[in-house]
């Protein structure tokens, strides 16, 4: 599985947070991310960033871009064995 790490991210939303004034909270920190992040691991970063100002490194599944002629050649690749299927089975009826 493809992984992509937003540690960078999350310092730099601790930072903007920081000159803010704003202590980072769940809400905040997760309003202000651009990637999807497992709450857990956002939980795990800022209790770090508010005991040592730093971030652990975090990765969360790379998110995989398909464009839309993929997924229709997908799709009608799926549309195709259903009806080869279908055909089997009443063939044997």
């Amino acid at each position: 599985m493809l992984t992509q790490d937003v540690t960078d991210e999350l310092n730099r939303v601790f930072e903007q947070l920081a000159a803010q004034g704003k202590e980072p909270t769940l809400a905040l920190v997760k309003a202000r991310m651009s990637t999807s992040v497992p709450m857990p691991a956002l939980i795990a970063a800022i209790k770090s960033w508010k005991s040592s100002n730093k971030v652990p490194k975090i990765e969360v599944a790379a998110e995989t871009t398909t464009t839309e002629l993929e997924r229709i050649e997908k799709l009608e690749q799926q549309i195709n064995q259903l009806q080869q299927r279908i055909a089997a089975l009443e063939a044997k009826q």
